[in-house]
């Protein structure tokens, strides 16, 4: 029995098998266009180089919801003990094939055993929207334990009100999962009652590809 339990999501099943089938495609987006790499967007980029600068030597960071692992092997490029998990089988594939110098597992936000203080940072990159709402605050608690005193979590997401459902992506796959988006000062909260304090965000306009994001940096207080 882990120490601290989450509710499993009820689409999780869902979820996974739509990021299966969408996998391949989105691995082959990264490397051939750069959409979803964070070295073709600055601020992105530079959020992360943040990040990285600032748990630098504490320990070890965990990419949450990593995908093909784009992030985890920057991360390892710059010197990290970095690791990454998805809840998709195939996008884990796909990572272990791009990056073989990485370590990579298959692994759900809403199933990891993780050690109290046991982590330098914790990413969430692009990747707890598809929680549900009332799933989020646990994952959140969930990470602020695993920090040790004085590291970091980092976390982006897509800004709004609605609860957004997806039926294709990524050359018009059928897939089938709901895009939570959070207004900043709800997740700012959120992650305040986990136990990190805030120390950065970002915000960023739409784009022609995404609309609205989110970048939230914040710290287990030491």
């Amino acid at each position: 029995m882990r120490a601290h339990h989450i509710d499993r999501p009820a689409d999780l099943d869902v979820v996974r098998e739509s990021y299966d089938r969408v996998a391949d495609n989105y691995a082959h987006m990264v490397v051939t266009t750069g959409v979803g790499d964070i070295r073709s967007h600055p601020w992105l980029k530079a959020s992360i180089d943040a990040f990285a600068d600032t748990v630098s030597g504490l320990g070890p960071v965990l990419d949450v919801g990593c995908g093909p692992g784009t992030v985890t092997a920057y991360l390892a490029e710059r010197g990290l003990d970095v690791s990454g998990v998805d809840l998709s089988p195939r996008m884990i594939e796909n990572a272990r094939r791009l990056h073989p110098q990485c370590r990579f597992s298959v692994a759900s936000a809403t199933d990891l055993d993780l050690g109290e203080a046991s982590l330098g940072g914790v990413l969430g990159w692009w990747s707890l929207f598809n929680l549900p709402r009332d799933i989020v605050p646990q994952v959140l608690a969930l990470f602020a334990r695993a920090l040790k005193p004085g590291g970091h979590f980092i976390t982006a997401t897509h800004v709004g009100d609605e609860d957004a459902v997806r039926t294709e992506a990524y050359g018009g796959v059928p897939v089938r999962w709901t895009t939570h988006k959070w207004r900043p000062e709800q997740l700012v909260d959120l992650i305040e009652q986990a136990g990190l304090r805030p120390v950065a965000e970002l915000r960023l306009p739409a784009d022609e590809q995404s609309g609205p994001g989110l970048v939230i940096m914040a710290k287990r207080p030491a």
